[in-house]
């Protein structure tokens, strides 16, 4: 099968709380759901997201009190993609962001996320000729770029 855009390859199971959510409840979910992240909203518009990473840089290293809300440890803006991208550009913009996980969007909803994961195994499935056929979709994107 082939990997080429995003709709192809998130992840569905997502979790979404409220700017007013804690910290500690949105660990336990992230811990009950087995989740890296959750994306957070206002006014049930996704405005932010919480990560793993977050919890290391955003709370714990700053010693950030659990009942502190989401608001307040939050990345915002949020960064997503369109589902019809490929998984190239989602490669591209996680790249450029720094970031490892990218919300999918879609009518102002998030429907789904990719992962640094989610690109490594589709890397990994392919075989020899179909790797080829990737490194040639990245040289003419690059070529169209210049």
């Amino acid at each position: 099968m082939t990997y080429t855009f995003v709709k192809d390859v998130m992840i569905t199971d997502l979790a979404a709380l409220d700017v007013s959510t804690t910290i500690k409840g949105a660990a336990k979910i992230m811990d009950d759901k087995n989740i890296g992240c959750v994306i957070v909203t206002k006014d049930n518009l996704p405005v932010g997201i919480l990560t793993e990473r977050d919890f290391v840089k955003r709370i714990a290293s700053k010693e950030i009190p659990l009942a502190s809300s989401l608001e307040e440890v939050m990345s915002s803006p949020l960064i997503e993609i369109d589902p019809d991208e490929t998984v190239w550009e989602a490669a591209q913009i996680m790249k450029t962001k720094n970031i490892h996980k990218l919300p999918v969007k879609q009518d102002n909803l998030i429907i789904g996320i990719v992962t640094t994961t989610d690109l490594v195994k589709i890397c990994s499935l392919g075989s020899d000729s179909e790797m080829r056929r990737i490194c040639d979709q990245i040289i003419t994107c690059m070529e169209q770029n210049k």
